[in-house]
């Protein structure tokens, strides 16, 4: 446990007995509850020091008390406190992380900041091919937006940087930011990433998250070995990541690609027709009610891809959101021929990976078929784990063999 001691200067927030624990450990959240009181002085979006109640420092955060997480934790040591100077160090190491990974690249796509994971609380940032994306999630994050925009021009000079964010967390972070172009262009003609041979046209201005799904980058490669010869199902299909890499990388002898958004669907035909590839093709319909049509009328598929979107944001629709998962993956399975293929996957962090695979049990269960998991995977390696904030590992991607 630390033993230094809090500095002159700087608005304390001091801790409730026993609610130090777990933040001398790491984790980047502090919750309302954990808070004995807060320095009036600091106003929210301001840097405080946490204290314990023993008056031991703790670390460095930002304060926001509309929100539930009353501060968000960014640095554990007292001789490194958060000037713009930290930002931009912050920054810079996700930056060279990526780099050393093999990334970025001036045709790539990649998260080259992921909130907890990379030490930045609340900020996302994405890179496209020259383009960088910001989803600011904190109030910590939108306070210090020109610090973020400094530092990107400064180690990366970006040819543009536009800013999103999700309305949910906005709203309980008592934020409002609206979509718009911070700095530069975007492009009228379209924008291309390549990723694992595969090119891609991006929708930067009104595409899903940032533009793109970086986090299933490696999980469209690792299915595709799967799908030789196979006729291939795409449900959720977005732009064509698992259809395209089925197709091309795969070798699948048909891929069907399914999804709601008309704009979705037409960015995926072209990423098709651009990568040359006949065998595969996309459709423009509510993908839960064409599943069930497709298990009405008895449709068989060798493969089955199962990506549908974040069905809960919160804990306390937990249940409903199992509920959601067992029906989609029953019918899932409904579809596969015996020996056949099913890659599915939740992206709502609050659905726990044992929570998942029990609901697949149950789907096992219930239809009398034995599913064998093959690999348990996660995100992409530029989406890491902090050991010390397991909320960073969302994504669970299973595939399975059915009998």
């Amino acid at each position: 446990m630390s033993q230094q001691q809090p500095v002159a200067g700087i608005p304390k927030a001091v801790l409730r007995p026993r609610k130090a624990q777990p933040l001398y450990g790491r984790h980047p959240w502090a919750l309302h509850s954990a808070f004995d009181h807060i320095d009036p002085a600091a106003a929210d979006g301001d840097v405080v020091q946490l204290v314990g109640d023993h008056g031991r420092f703790v670390a460095y955060g930002v304060v926001n008390r509309q929100s539930r997480i009353h501060a968000r934790l960014y640095s554990w040591d007292v001789e490194q406190p958060l000037t713009d100077d930290f930002w931009k160090r912050k920054i810079a190491a996700a930056i060279d992380c990526r780099k050393q990974l093999g990334l970025f690249r001036d045709d790539s796509g990649c998260r080259l900041v992921y909130s907890e994971a990379d030490g930045l609380s609340g900020l996302i940032v994405d890179y496209f091919a020259g383009h960088v994306t910001l989803q600011i999630n904190a109030l910590a994050m939108e306070k210090r937006l020109d610090v973020i925009v400094a530092a990107l021009n400064e180690l990366i000079a970006p040819q543009s940087i536009s800013i999103r964010g999700e309305s949910g967390i906005q709203k309980a972070e008592g934020i409002a930011i609206d979509a718009r172009v911070l700095q530069g262009e975007v492009p009228s003609e379209p924008i291309f990433i390549q990723e694992n041979g595969i090119e891609f046209e991006l929708d930067l201005s009104g595409g899903q998250k940032t533009g793109f799904y970086l986090d299933q980058r490696e999980n469209r490669v690792a299915a595709a070995k799967y799908f030789g010869g196979r006729r291939v199902l795409d449900m959720f299909c977005y732009s064509g990541g698992f259809s395209l890499a089925a197709a091309k990388l795969g070798g699948a002898s048909e891929v069907i690609g399914i999804d709601g958004s008309d704009r979705a669907i037409e960015l995926a035909r072209r990423n098709a027709e651009r990568n040359g590839l006949s065998n595969v093709r996309f459709e423009s319909v509510d993908a839960f009610d064409h599943l069930k049509a497709l298990v009405d009328a008895g449709e068989k598929f060798d493969a089955v891809v199962l990506d549908p979107p974040k069905f809960t944001k919160t804990r306390r629709n937990i249940n409903e959101a199992l509920k959601a998962y067992y029906h989609v993956n029953r019918q899932g399975v409904h579809l596969l021929n015996p020996g056949g293929i099913l890659v599915t996957c939740s992206c709502s962090g609050n659905v726990s990976r044992e929570d998942f695979q029990m609901t697949l049990l149950g789907v096992a269960q219930k239809t009398g078929r034995d599913i064998q998991i093959l690999e348990q995977r996660s995100a992409a390696i530029d989406h890491p784990t902090l050991i010390t904030c397991p909320e960073t590992q969302y994504l669970k991607c299973f595939i399975c063999r059915v009998e």
